[in-house]
């Protein structure tokens, strides 16, 4: 199957809020097949799609697809298992347990089954949805330069997020390269945009992660295995804030480059400078 085409779009409405750059951004993924998530790494996986586990192109499309429906119709995750796993049973990849080839006894895959649909729903969702939402802010840091970080405050936040809450970082500060939520799996976590009159109104004060972000090796998997993380060492703490393996990377930075192609040879040189040098 031809990999999605981003000029042809269906905009509609997804999540109740802002769907127009959720869609675009979701649909303008290519596919990785991958049997390790840990294998699409960072920028990589923000700008393709990949299930851990899945391997078969036709069998990731399906889910592709089916998320790309669930986006544009505003579906719940009981939509989105309805859709799919008639598709995964027939192609024996509901369930449990790996699928092995039976002529090369090698692993195919692994079945899918409803909690592990739960957590591909809320990834991809959650994670449209933020690219979307980050267009937005920055088509308005004009008015609102301010970001402000906002954790859900119950028993199911992680105790990192919680330590972000309220936290206000300019909107161009590095800290949003690696950390505009989500910061992890199921993160619920977003960023709320202020004014510098709301900044004085509500006695708001701005953090800065300038000298404070640092590379270290994050440990990815059961083996031990490594990948670079930046990591912010927090002053308000005295503890490092990283984002969950693979999540280190803001999708909306990732998924909205500018199509160089179209842009002079010279100007095009500059951006590709600009942004390895960040």
């Amino acid at each position: 199957m031809p990999t999605p085409d981003a000029s042809k779009v269906d905009l509609s409405y997804a999540i109740g809020l802002e769907p127009e750059a959720a869609i675009q951004y979701f649909e303008s993924k290519g596919y990785a097949i991958s049997f390790n998530w840990q294998d699409v790494w960072a920028e990589a996986h923000a700008r393709s799609f990949t299930v851990s586990g899945v391997t078969k192109l036709d069998v990731l499309t399906d889910i592709h697809d089916a998320l790309k429906e669930a986006l544009k119709n505003g579906e719940t995750l009981a939509d989105f298992q309805k859709r799919l796993q008639p598709l995964l049973e027939a192609k024996g990849w509901w369930g449990k347990g790996r699928i092995i080839d039976k002529a090369t006894g090698e692993i195919e895959g692994k079945r899918l089954n409803p909690r592990r649909l739960e957590t591909i729903f809320r990834t991809n969702m959650q994670s449209a949805y933020s690219a979307g939402r980050f267009q937005a802010q920055q088509a308005n840091v004009e008015f609102r330069p301010m970001w402000e970080y906002v954790a859900i405050l119950d028993n199911r936040t992680r105790p990192a997020h919680r330590s972000l809450h309220g936290r206000v970082f300019r909107y161009d500060d590095p800290f949003w390269r690696n950390f505009y939520p989500p910061n992890g799996w199921n993160c619920r976590c977003r960023v709320r945009t202020r004014s510098m009159s709301d900044m004085e109104r509500l006695g708001l004060a701005a953090s800065s992660s300038e000298g404070r972000l640092e590379t270290v090796d994050q440990v990815v998997d059961r083996k031990g295995n490594t990948q670079p993380a930046i990591v912010f060492n927090d002053p308000a703490t005295g503890k490092r804030f990283m984002a969950d393996a693979g999540f280190g990377l803001n999708p909306g930075l990732a998924a909205w480059q500018p199509d160089l192609g179209r842009y002079p040879p010279a100007l095009a040189k500059q951006f590709t400078q600009a942004q390895a040098s960040r």
